[in-house]
């Protein structure tokens, strides 16, 4: 077997080629765009791509090289605030790289199966009487991000009821674990509480709302549940995955400054808050357990341990990671980099 990851250098990609790695005796290449910190140690396993996807030819180069049984399409813009600072820019960039996937199998005549990744966003604003949320509660997206995951999740339908392209569609609730990017809630508190510890910033903890309550996993099992959507269900198909549990930002603050031990001040923001924040979002993956077995298995607390743990080291190694308040969109447009073959080196692995 032969698997394709895009993205695969990203918070969420580095974990699935783990997993992949260490589960299966696949073969396993993935596209790279930016940064390759995440998967360093996994390089000499991997066959890399160093490319953006918003040219057709790039993309079924890509395709047609690998000849993947699997593709896993995780290459996003994935932070709903920085839709709102640039909705087009998360518009074009989500919905043109699933297009040109789904496009280069078709063009090949690949029986690759595709899984496509939505978001708990497509969902948008919750009422109390949608919850738990299921694969019927209806969209309602509350920023530029949801609707562009909501144009993906849809191509997929598409291109399998007009193409026979097996794609198998998931939308993951919020997920956290070591190695997320900074523009989410976990990462942006850890940070802060390790710069605190080594005293590197005054005992204060600047926040957002804290009253939200979310459905929380682990991303070490959100790709095991991408494995086995993309392995076990049924192609055309929509499948939820969560916790089914809800956390609230408070108690994920609290849990992160209790392992820390140190006594810090909560000074609230008002440019962190959303314009519009849904109180409780909490899923139901009764579908996906029927199917596959899938649920999620590691605890909310080791979740945040971890989390902390990764922070404290990058902040120790002063490691760099620009929020999405200071960057901007045009520092993310892709220029003009090419797919190629990877450079001859150690069993032709780039």
């Amino acid at each position: 077997m032969r698997a394709l990851i895009t993205g695969i250098s990203g918070f969420v990609g580095s974990h699935l080629a783990e997993f992949l790695l260490n589960h299966t005796d696949w073969q396993v290449a993935g596209t790279v765009y930016g940064r390759l910190d995440n998967i360093e140690h996994l390089r000499d396993r991997l066959l890399i791509f160093p490319a953006e996807l918003s040219r057709l030819e790039v993309t079924r180069f890509i395709v047609e090289e690998t000849q993947p049984d699997a593709i896993f399409h995780l290459a996003a813009q994935p932070i709903p605030q920085l839709s709102r600072t640039d909705p087009w820019f998360t518009l074009e960039n989500n919905i043109r790289a699933q297009l040109n996937i789904l496009e280069a199998v078709t063009q090949l005549r690949l029986r690759s199966r595709v899984l496509v990744v939505g978001s708990s966003e497509e969902y948008g604003y919750i009422r109390p009487e949608d919850l738990p949320i299921d694969e019927e509660t209806p969209l309602r997206p509350a920023s530029a991000y949801g609707v562009s995951k909501i144009g993906q999740d849809y191509l997929g339908l598409q291109y399998y009821l007009s193409h026979g392209v097996e794609t198998v569609r998931v939308r993951p609730f919020n997920h956290i674990g070591p190695r997320q990017r900074q523009g989410f809630v976990a990462p942006d508190f850890a940070r802060q509480i390790a710069e605190i510890e080594l005293g590197r910033r005054s005992p204060e903890v600047v926040v957002g709302a804290l009253d939200a309550i979310r459905d929380f996993s682990d991303v070490r099992d959100i790709v095991r549940g991408y494995y086995l959507a993309l392995m076990q269900g049924e192609p055309g198909e929509i499948y939820n995955l969560g916790s089914g549990e809800g956390h609230s930002v408070r108690e994920l603050l609290d849990t992160l400054i209790d392992y820390s031990g140190h006594a810090v001040t909560v000074v609230q923001d008002p440019e962190r808050m959303r314009p519009i924040d849904v109180p409780r979002v909490i899923s139901s993956c009764e579908k996906i357990r029927a199917r596959t077995g899938w649920q999620a298995e590691i605890p909310f607390a080791q979740s945040l341990h971890d989390v902390l743990d990764y922070w404290r080291e990058q902040v120790r190694t002063g490691a760099s990671d620009p929020t999405p308040l200071e960057m901007r969109a045009s520092d993310l447009r892709p220029g003009s980099p090419t797919a190629r073959k990877p450079e001859t080196g150690k069993d032709s692995h780039a």
